[in-house]
């Protein structure tokens, strides 16, 4: 089951990328509710999702947290 959250919350995720704001609160939402092995999974994909993207560069700054 922890993997479909995992890939729920990346397909929220792209289903928000639009919205800066909203992407920005999904991922904290996400961060805050996969386990930690998930985590780095999601920043994974969130580092090659956001290449092209750069509006979203600053929901990097979750990342650090």
């Amino acid at each position: 089951m922890s993997k479909s959250m995992l890939e729920y919350s990346k397909t929220v995720l792209k289903k928000v990328s639009f919205d800066t704001l909203l992407f920005c609160k999904e991922l904290k939402k996400a961060l805050t509710t996969l386990l930690p092995d998930e985590v780095e999974e999601l920043k994974i994909w969130l580092e090659s999702f956001i290449t092209d993207k750069p509006e979203l560069h600053q929901s990097l700054v979750y990342l650090k947290a």
